[in-house]
């Protein structure tokens, strides 16, 4: 029984391994991309009195869009933006990436950019939650190549300055939520996870932040569900955690952030190994146990990102089998996942929200080596996955309940 729980374990913590890149920086399937010469530097802001503000519903409901919605068409981006309407979600998680809106050098911003994705957004009741993150090659520290925009900051006072210009923009549009970088613990943090260096990040940035904001309402940036594997450059969750507030990180915010891939299982799924859900509080090593240890107990914890990838390499499972070498899931799985995931989320009391990652896949058959392009509720064609349907169901059900 030993053996069989280790390597159960050992093939949970492999499988978790392989959607961590679903927090990458992916480039819509939209033909028709917005680059800087497409929107003046006039574009006008205007705020929206009606915008969701946090702490409006018990469990904020959300889809993440990761950095595609920046780069659609206006087409693009409304059709993508009524899908979150369409499913019931009041929140959109969008990447407000400093490499997108500072590409170049430290004088030159490109907000439009992002403003169009906050026009669109406020004009369907939708709130924002920027991640904000993904360094420019000339802010970036030696040792990453010079296209990865995972590097950390070579100045974490530039980074802060730039958050810091972010949060004076957007809080008067009703922005105060933000997300402190993307997966720190594995190499989304570049060239490896840091969380001495990911802290003093944080001090620099909160400070910022609520410098500009005061209303301002800061996760901890979205960690990755996984095993500590030094060959592969990841640090666990919780160990990750631990090691950040160790320092005082988890009291510069007032949420942690946390991205809880299950498949192939549900997310509601009991086991004697632990899944990604378990780790928040109910597994031996969890989430709240080191945020209670380290002075925060009752945290909120913020599921960021969850959801399953339906293609890529190696074998999907249909929930009833895992075969060897499982790496993603049938779309009739993904749809009972889709079902699974928002109750899971309810019923645990120290989740205030769960985003679904993502609206559309943007990879097609040619990509079957890239598992991040096929998290989506709709396939890269625009045709709905039943995992669109059952979402939705599911979220309504949700709503219903809370009326009552």
């Amino acid at each position: 029984m030993v053996m069989q729980s280790a390597r159960r374990r050992r093939l949970l913590v492999a499988l978790v391994a392989f959607v961590v890149s679903a927090g990458a920086t992916i480039m819509a399937a939209d033909s028709s991309p917005t680059t800087p010469s497409d929107v003046p530097e006039s574009a006008p802001l205007v705020a929206v009195s009606n915008a969701p503000q946090q702490g409006t519903e018990k469990l904020h409901i959300g889809v993440a869009y990761g950095d595609t919605l920046t780069w659609k068409s206006d087409l693009g981006l409304a059709s993508g933006l009524d899908d979150a309407v369409a499913l019931g979600a009041k929140w959109v998680r969008v990447d407000l990436s400093w490499r997108d809106i500072q590409p170049d050098n430290p004088k030159n911003f490109n907000w439009p950019r992002f403003d169009r994705v906050v026009k669109a957004a406020h004009e369907r009741g939708l709130a924002v939650l920027p991640t904000i993150g993904f360094t420019p090659a000339w802010a970036q520290r030696s040792g990453c190549a010079r296209d990865d925009s995972s590097c950390a900051p070579a100045d974490v006072d530039k980074f802060a300055a730039f958050a810091k210009d972010a949060a004076k923009r957007y809080a008067p549009l009703g922005i105060h939520t933000w997300e402190i970088w993307n997966e720190p613990n594995i190499p989304f943090w570049a060239p490896k996870p840091d969380p001495a260096a990911y802290t003093e990040l944080l001090k620099a940035t909160s400070k910022a932040i609520r410098g500009a904001d005061p209303q301002a309402y800061l996760l901890m940036g979205g960690l990755a569900a996984v095993g500590t594997d030094p060959a592969k450059g990841y640090v666990s969750h919780t160990e990750f955690l631990t090691e950040v507030a160790k320092l005082g990180g988890n009291r510069l915010v007032d949420a942690v952030a946390y991205h809880p891939y299950t498949y192939p299982y549900l997310p509601s799924a009991k086991t004697d190994f632990g899944t990604a859900f378990e780790d928040i509080s109910s597994a031996k090593d969890n989430l709240m146990a080191v945020l209670e240890k380290y002075g925060t107990p009752g945290m909120p914890i913020w599921l960021t990102e969850t959801g399953a990838a339906t293609n890529g390499p190696g074998q999907a499972s249909d929930g009833k089998t895992i075969p060897p070498n499982t790496t993603h899931v049938t779309e009739g799985f993904q749809a009972e996942i889709a079902t699974d995931t928002v109750p899971a989320a309810a019923a645990n009391p120290h989740v205030a929200a769960v985003f679904w990652f993502e609206d559309q896949d943007s990879g097609t058959d040619k990509d079957k080596g890239q598992r991040s392009k096929f998290y989506g509720l709709r396939r890269y064609d625009g045709t709905p996955k039943p995992a669109f349907a059952a979402l939705r169901t599911s979220i309504a059900a949700y709503a219903r309940q809370q009326q009552h």
